[in-house]
């Protein structure tokens, strides 16, 4: 297995109501980061968020009404990617993820990651910069930068729109990367139909408002004449694109134009994994070689207890303990009630336990060939627990299961 790392800098309170500030949050990443290079973890990857979430709470719908606190701080990926390889050794940087619709969209969010790429490339010549890139989970992030409903019809057709609008976004930015010179009459169009909505109602509540048949055409999102994006000579090699979707249409579109990785939330359930990589090793780009397990990097939450003084009976059950605090925090968060079957369920999906029962879960869990993302930062502000926590999983968890495969 490979092993890489996730950070959250999510600066909401933990299970016990404690909130650091910004500048703690920022420098607990960094000591953990420093960490997870010396330990040899492959690919940091950087949660991204975009505006206030406590301000959001005050517009006319939230999408996040309970949400206590920030849901993240990172909101220029490519600055804190390039702090994070000054401070760095060997370990790469990852989005996870950039989101295409904001922060002036996908023409900018291109030219700031070739660029990105470029200053990589004057300091080193074997470290990458992973793009993980979607339409984003909360739309109040997009909202500002005009990705929202233009008329009736849009209004009705919004949920299935706004998919169709990160694949008009996808093909610019990844275009754009590739080195073409396009305008938006090179892009494509987008026509809504039957298939493109989850059920006959709310198809002919678009079609009605739209006064036809069969096809509904929507104006593209983006009109830009001819351009390209500057710098147009730069180390495309260290640059790996990974899609936060797990549409199976957005990922083979996206596969159209370059070698797209995709994501695997730790919810996902296991035949939904299969069902991907079956799919991949067919539709992915040519440019990428061969399609690999680990091309699809599986998020974890892991809850690991290894403390000193403590039995592995008693690891075990303070571990329970912690991720059942953790969890019904953040669903309380999320939702605003504590739901004991979402709790169940995610507890289920997560890594929880001593070093030895973790090891067991991951074996019986994922493939030997599988890349896991661990994510330990998980509602918890103790950066130094969070660091031996890191060390654990290393130093004790690694070895077992490595042993076993």
């Amino acid at each position: 297995m490979e092993y890489d790392i996730f950070f959250s800098i999510s600066q909401t309170p933990d299970a016990d109501g404690f909130t650091p500030s910004e500048q703690e949050m920022l420098r607990n990443y960094f000591e953990q980061v420093a960490l997870a290079d010396e330990l040899g973890f492959g690919v940091a990857w950087l949660a991204q968020a975009h505006l206030s979430t406590i301000t959001q709470k005050l517009t006319t719908n939230p999408v996040v009404p309970h949400w206590e606190g920030e849901v993240g701080l990172c909101t220029d990926f490519p600055q804190l990617a390039i702090e994070t390889f000054h401070r760095t050794n060997d370990i790469d940087v990852g989005s996870a993820v950039v989101t295409l619709l904001a922060s002036g969209g996908p023409i900018a969010q291109a030219e700031r990651i070739a660029n990105t790429v470029q200053l990589l490339g004057l300091s080193s010549t074997n470290r990458k910069l992973h793009v993980g890139f979607s339409a984003g989970r909360f739309e109040f992030m997009a909202r500002p930068y005009g990705i929202k409903p233009r008329d009736e019809v849009e209004e009705r057709a919004w949920p299935a729109l706004r998919g169709q609008i990160f694949l008009e976004a996808s093909e610019i930015f990844l275009r754009l990367l590739r080195g073409d010179t396009i305008s938006s009459n090179d892009i494509r169009s987008t026509t809504l139909k039957r298939d493109n909505f989850r059920s006959d109602e709310d198809w002919e509540a678009v079609r009605m408002a739209a006064g036809v048949e069969e096809l509904v055409e929507i104006k593209r999102r983006y009109e830009f004449e001819p351009l390209s994006i500057v710098p147009k000579d730069w180390p495309r090699e260290q640059l790996e694109l990974i899609a936060g979707t797990h549409d199976s249409k957005a990922q083979e579109f996206v596969n159209s134009f370059l070698p797209v990785k995709v994501f695997n939330l730790s919810i996902t359930q296991p035949e939904v994994i299969e069902a991907t990589h079956e799919r991949m090793r067919e539709c992915y780009h040519s440019e990428g070689g061969e399609w690999q397990r680990r091309d699809m990097p599986r998020t974890s939450f892991v809850f690991l207890n290894a403390e000193e003084g403590l039995t592995p009976e008693e690891q075990s059950a303070a571990a329970s303990q912690e991720a059942k605090r953790a969890l019904s925090a953040y669903w309380a968060a999320l939702e605003g009630t504590i739901d004991p079957a979402k709790v169940e369920r995610a507890s289920d999906n997560a890594l929880i336990g001593n070093p030895q029962e973790i090891a067991q879960q991951m074996l019986d869990r994922f493939h030997p060939h599988d890349r896991i993302m661990a994510w330990f930062d998980f509602f918890n502000h103790d950066s130094s627990r969070v660091c031996r926590n890191m060390r654990a999983f290393i130093e004790q968890v690694a070895p077992l299961v490595e042993a076993s495969i």
